[in-house]
């Protein structure tokens, strides 16, 4: 197999993981009360917190007034706060709030437990090395696409 064929295989497989999660798969297997959009807020929130609506809208790449009714939704589910930057007073910034953290914690539990289940037949090692090179991945394609 040739390095084209791998970064084909990399690239359906990247292709198949955006449709599993745009048709909301692991939101129908959880059963949650939530919004899989509500949840999207909260994992910016949480990874970036405190942030702003901008953030939020980068994060999930949509445009700024889409983020804000995704934010706003957030905030009236209880799960994200807005709170004034003592720095700025014109900007506001988010924050999760007790019941947005419970909610994190919970989403972390139920895909941990979902990737853990399509990896159980996994040896260790395997999944230690994929661990370690989708991390890398990561990583590396954030930066890229950060430049």
């Amino acid at each position: 197999m040739s390095d084209q064929d791998d970064v084909a295989l990399v690239e359906r497989a990247m292709v198949a993981i955006r449709r599993l999660q745009a048709r909301r798969a692991l939101g129908a297997l959880s059963g949650r009360d939530h919004t899989p959009a509500a949840t999207a807020v909260v994992d910016v929130v949480e990874d970036q917190e405190p942030c702003t609506v901008g953030a939020v809208a980068a994060a999930l790449a949509v445009d700024q007034p889409r983020a804000s009714r995704l934010v706003a939704a957030a905030v009236e589910a209880g799960l994200v706060e807005r709170r004034a930057d003592q720095s700025d007073g014109r900007r506001t910034l988010l924050a999760l709030t007790r019941a947005g953290r419970a909610h994190a914690d919970e989403v972390h539990r139920f895909r941990q437990g979902v990737f853990a289940e399509a990896m159980a037949d996994w040896p260790p090692d395997k999944r230690a090395a994929f661990a370690g090179m989708l991390t890398d991945f990561v990583d590396a394609y954030t930066a890229l696409v950060r430049r």
